[in-house]
């Protein structure tokens, strides 16, 4: 298994220091670099040549939108994913237009970092399923390609609009199987099924086109 090199930043060194060490229970995560700036965040990124940048928003200096977007300009392919506590549409719409890879809360649980991590190095981009109908309003068009039509060729069955409605909620896929009593390869194997009937390519876009097709209720 490849290992993946991360750089954290983050201007509160417990957080920052806290998923360092949730990340260092995995063999194939190396920490290369922490920033408690925007500016450090690019200076290490250009030092360290990380694969995956975790960055927050509200840091000194310069903001993590900011560090994301020189650290793209020069270096377009890290990736990198907003861990933050902003829940603001303005910082969510930014960094999307930015370059970023993904939009996660503090709040969320560990196994849903590393379901995060897992999709992100796949080249998935990763957000709660409750920002992905926000997302879709606000650049104005589908962020998926294929789907024209709103009917299903092939309908889901109950069983995938079960695991469906657990996607848009945000849950992983192991929170998914754990809901629902099944493992956590039957549910990639649902989120499969799913892909194909819907002729989408990853979890953000079957979020968006759920809510936005009516296929399940949206979220409060």
């Amino acid at each position: 298994m490849k290992t993946l090199r991360v750089l954290l930043a983050d201007d509160h060194v417990l957080f920052r220091r806290g998923v360092a060490d949730v990340l260092a229970s995995r063999a194939n995560l190396v920490v290369v670099g922490e920033a408690e700036n925007g500016l450090q965040a690019v200076e290490l990124a250009k030092e360290t040549k990380p694969d995956l940048i975790l960055m927050d928003i509200a840091m000194p200096h310069i903001d993590g939108l900011e560090a994301m977007r020189q650290i793209k300009q020069e270096m377009p392919e890290v990736k990198i994913v907003m861990l933050t506590i902003s829940d603001d549409d303005g910082d969510l719409f930014e960094a999307i237009r930015s370059g970023a890879q993904g939009y996660l809360l503090k709040d969320l649980k560990e196994h849903q970092l590393f379901d995060m991590i897992e999709g992100v190095s796949r080249g998935e981009a990763f957000f709660s399923g409750v920002v992905a109908a926000r997302i879709l309003q606000e650049l104005g068009h589908p962020m998926w390609e294929g789907t024209q039509e709103t009917e299903v060729l092939d309908p889901l069955t109950k069983r995938e609009v079960e695991v469906l409605e657990l996607l848009v909620q945000g849950l992983s896929n192991k929170e998914i199987g754990s809901a629902l009593n099944i493992t956590t390869g039957t549910v990639k194997n649902h989120l499969t099924n799913i892909l194909d009937k819907l002729h989408l390519h990853n979890r953000v876009q079957v979020a968006v086109y759920a809510v936005r097709e009516g296929l399940v209720e949206e979220p409060e």
